[in-house]
């Protein structure tokens, strides 16, 4: 099954990848092991802190703070504050290209959001009435507010030394 999502400028439909067999991993992804678990993990100890406008700690954080702790955080690398400074970040990428770590971003009802892809339509964000939580991608709500997508993680040519900069998992102080 191939789900569609829309493109937001010309809102036709575009799929986005069914989750991959080992065999098909795309090479990002294999040159990375444990982006996912990674990503994973600091998303579990985000779970359930509230929406905050203009949060960054476990006291309530919004989406763009989300990325930016989690990647500072995890793979040491420092992103834009706001959503409208991330979506600018990186690489552009179709719905159909997505991996492990690409950044997600909706407009919804008049705002923008952002998230992490993670794996198989899964994506970590922020929500405004849930806080911290995973959804699914081709759910209706966020097939109708999909934007577009970013990379931010290197290429190919660069993972094996991304690899090596995740980091395990540690407190931060102030984010308890």
């Amino acid at each position: 099954r191939q789900p569609n999502i829309p493109e937001a400028p010309s809102a036709r439909p575009v799929t986005v990848s069914e989750p991959r067999s080992v065999e098909q991993t795309p090479p990002h992804v294999e040159a990375m092991p444990g982006v996912e678990q990674a990503l994973r993990a600091g998303v579990r100890r985000w779970e359930g802190t509230p929406h905050r406008w203009g949060g960054t700690d476990r006291s309530g954080v919004d989406c763009s703070g989300l990325v930016m702790v989690l990647y500072q955080d995890l793979f040491g690398l420092r992103l834009p504050r706001s959503t409208s400074g991330q979506v600018t970040a990186g690489e552009p990428v179709g719905p159909d290209e997505l991996q492990t770590a690409d950044l997600v971003f909706f407009r919804p009802a008049k705002s923008q959001h952002v998230g992490i892809y993670l794996r198989g339509g899964e994506f970590a964000h922020a929500s405004a009435s849930r806080g911290v939580m995973v959804s699914n991608i081709n759910d209706r709500c966020w097939q109708n507010a999909y934007w577009t997508a970013q990379r931010v993680l290197p290429e190919p040519q660069r993972s094996t030394a991304a690899a090596e900069k995740v980091r395990p998992l540690q407190p931060v102080a102030g984010r308890t």
